[in-house]
């Protein structure tokens, strides 16, 4: 199989955009993988250690190069990356419509697997953003517990009443939109997601709770929110091509 035989797998039944994300960003599209590489973000740890594996391919969901569609920058760190990779001889696909602009988010749908949380949710009308009926209430402390359990996540920001049971959570996974108009929502009583707002969000999670308003607001970091997602994803490329060997990298969290 060819490295763009199997990036078009992975697109054909999403709603890709005119102006999708999704393309080749280094590498041969017609190279002859056998070991596939999955991370969430391309780091320099993580090239080296998929060249190092032997990857013929690397899927990642974001950005390489600090902007959405991986435009070209004249700067220091953007050379020595492209660099980096081109010596790799890695052919390197990003994978972030094709998981989001479908009949279910990919990244929602894995990462709510992850954690362990099952229910119904559907779309909002805010982007890659859902509101989620769990089968069981759940609590921002056990979704903390669970964040660091099963996807290792070690900084964890959390700001409301986490002890209340969530009987709706929207599921705000990664940068996505409508995440303080879905927190200001009476009937949401928790927000995951990725990235925030100290000053607006956290602080009305804040007084939302003491004034006897039960909201809560679990900040996973980026990586955190959306690593579910591309993990399942390697699990489920290795069950349906066995022929193929696949290895999900570990890009850490961002901040030490």
């Amino acid at each position: 199989m060819k490295a763009n035989e199997l990036f078009l797998e992975l697109i054909q039944d999403a709603d890709i955009p005119e102006n999708t994300c999704d393309t080749l960003k280094a590498g041969d599209p017609d190279k002859v993988i056998r070991k596939v590489g999955i991370t969430m973000f391309a780091t320099v740890e993580v090239i080296k250690a998929a060249a190092e594996w032997g990857a013929d391919m690397l899927i990642t969901h974001e950005p390489t190069y600090y902007n959405h569609h991986d435009q070209p920058m004249d700067d220091p760190v953007y050379h020595k990356k492209r660099a980096l990779l081109e010596e790799s001889g890695m052919t390197v696909y990003r994978y972030h419509d094709g998981m989001h602009f479908r009949k279910t988010d990919r990244i929602t749908e894995g990462e709510l697997q992850t954690l362990g949380i099952t229910g119904s949710f559907v779309k909002t009308p805010y982007a890659a953003s859902y509101r989620l009926i769990p089968d069981t209430p759940i609590s921002a402390k056990e979704v903390i517990s669970r964040a660091g359990e099963r996807l290792g996540i070690r900084f964890i920001r959390a700001a409301g009443d986490l002890s209340h049971k969530a009987k709706t959570v929207a599921a705000c996974f990664g940068t996505p939109g409508g995440v303080f108009e879905l927190l200001r929502d009476p009937g949401i009583d928790m927000v995951l997601t990725g990235e925030s707002c100290e000053w607006a969000l956290c602080e009305y999670a804040r007084d939302s709770s003491a004034l006897g308003i039960p909201k809560a607001l679990v900040v996973m970091g980026h990586i955190g929110s959306e690593k579910g997602g591309m993990i399942v994803l390697r699990d489920t490329l290795a069950a349906t091509h066995p022929e193929l060997t696949f290895r999900y990298f570990e890009c850490g969290e961002v901040y030490e």
